[in-house]
């Protein structure tokens, strides 16, 4: 139905089903509760709500005292509810407030709809330059051997996606590892292949990287600019966060490296198509300052994300000594409304920065089944490791009761495709009840198998945190746009 709540001073409503945001007054605000519990009840008529609320104002007065001036204050109230509750309704007749839900009908189609993939994200490298902390690919080798994709497996990957894209024209390929830059010329060599391959097939490929930057070199930024959509930079902010979090493998820092650049870099995108992508930890729960830092450096794209274990923590685990707990909740929801802050602030002194957690679409935001099931994994999002190999996507490399089959003979275990299609925010019990449900389409399948062992259950820290961040973005909208 609706979730009400308030930040930085704004008394926020979101209406669940529509999408619709509203800013109201004290009355207003305070007077939906009981309009959706009469809705809920059954009460849908306009007319009897109003009748209820009169008969409780016409009780209220009557236990009024005598006193001329009580009356006349309380009357003066009454009137204010009754000119809210006539605003309300208005919201409510044009399907604004209120709104009833009927995305489940769709679950039939979002469930039974072919393979048809769309994107893959290309292991080029199962190697990596740095040694990070936090790797959940075992610093790019996915727990097994080292290795870097050769053309031809490539190739075949490209042929692959084109085969089995259906109608689909826009395809997207991210090249990622490991490091990707350990196999640039490969790279290049794919995007000229994807390229030609493009007219012929009535397809348009757009090419994604993620880089940790140890290698990248200003000769590289002519084909990236042109032939590369968007660039993942990887950097966890302030020099001494991310030096100790993304040490190089004789123990030396990164950030020194890599940050001229990445500056350089995101100039000549003239600060667009591209992200600083950072992580934070229990070490930096003050991850406010890595955004500005970041901000501060002219990077306009930025996304600092929590660190996320692929299993359960336990409370002896020292190795993970950097791994957010629940007693750090708290204290990165004030964070996050801290950041939300600091970016109106940032937009008011005409130096905008887009935080990545903090956008969402207000106005149509994704279709019904992208709403429903979030990002395709396992279905419309495939991972291919180096030697061409099939995972639902790249959290799942390596773990074999989820490898799906290969490029040459495709997709083998289509229980598996199944599986993951039948997963929505109407199969989990903890999105049915949340009302950010259909920003975050149920969070990521990874998380859910990895931290609860199903894929219809949700990580709670992350679901708490996700909620914050859906709550620090509609605020941010709400003044930016003048609310």
């Amino acid at each position: 139905m609706i979730y009400r709540f308030t930040n930085n001073g704004y008394n926020i409503v979101l209406d669940i089903a529509s999408g619709a945001i509203h800013l109201m007054d004290e009355t207003a605000y305070n007077l939906l509760p009981q309009v959706e519990l009469l809705i809920k009840n059954g009460t849908t008529d306009e007319e009897q709500i109003i009748a209820f609320f009169k008969r409780l104002f016409a009780d209220t007065l009557a236990k009024a005292d005598a006193n001329a001036t009580e009356f006349k204050a309380i009357s003066h109230v009454c009137e204010e509810m009754l000119t809210a509750l006539s605003e309300i309704l208005e919201l409510y007749r044009e399907k604004l407030l209120f709104t009833e839900e009927d995305y489940e009908e769709y679950l039939k189609e979002v469930k039974n709809r072919p393979t048809v993939v769309k994107a893959l994200c290309l292991h080029v490298a199962h190697a990596c330059n740095l040694k990070c902390r936090y790797c959940f690919a075992d610093e790019g080798g996915y727990h097994g051997e080292h290795s870097l994709m050769d053309f031809s497996h490539g190739k075949r990957a490209l042929d692959f996606l084109v085969e089995n894209s259906g109608n689909r024209r826009n395809l997207e390929v991210d090249f990622f590892g490991g490091e990707p830059l350990l196999n640039w010329d490969v790279v290049k060599e794919l995007i000229t292949y994807g390229r030609s391959l493009e007219k012929a097939h009535n397809k348009v490929f757009r090419f994604t990287l993620t880089t940790n930057g140890v290698l990248l070199r200003e000769e590289m930024f002519d084909f990236i600019n042109r032939e590369i959509n968007n660039v993942v930079l990887s950097i966890d902010g302030r020099k001494e966060i991310n030096d100790r979090m993304r040490p190089m493998h004789d123990g030396s820092g990164s950030y020194g490296v890599i940050i001229d650049n990445f500056r350089k870099l995101a100039e000549s995108r003239k600060q667009a198509n591209y992200y600083v992508r950072g992580t934070f930890t229990r070490y930096n729960l003050d991850f406010t300052e890595d955004v500005k830092h970041l901000a501060d450096l002219g990077f306009k794209q930025i996304s600092i994300e929590p660190a996320i274990l692929t299993e359960p923590l336990s409370e002896a685990d020292s190795e993970n000594d950097f791994a957010i707990r629940p007693l750090d909740i708290e204290a990165i929801l004030h964070e996050y409304d801290r950041l939300a802050l600091e970016v109106i602030e940032r937009y008011k002194a005409g130096e905008p920065i887009n935080f990545f957690h903090f956008m969402i679409d207000l106005t149509g935001g994704p279709c019904v089944a992208k709403r429903l099931s979030g990002c395709g994994a396992g279905c419309e999002y495939l991972a291919v490791t180096p030697e061409g190999l099939l995972y639902p996507c790249h959290q799942f490399v390596g773990t074999k009761e989820f490898l799906l089959g290969n490029i040459d003979d495709g997709i083998q275990r289509n229980e598996i495709c199944d599986k993951f299609k039948a997963v929505s925010v109407y199969t989990k019990p903890k999105c049915r009840e949340c009302f950010a449900r259909f920003y975050c389409s149920g969070g990521c399948a990874a998380n859910a198998d990895n931290l609860c062992g199903d894929l219809n259950d949700c990580d709670d820290l992350s679901c708490t945190l996700q909620r914050k961040r859906v709550e620090c973005a509609i605020m941010i909208k709400a003044f930016c746009m003048g609310g």
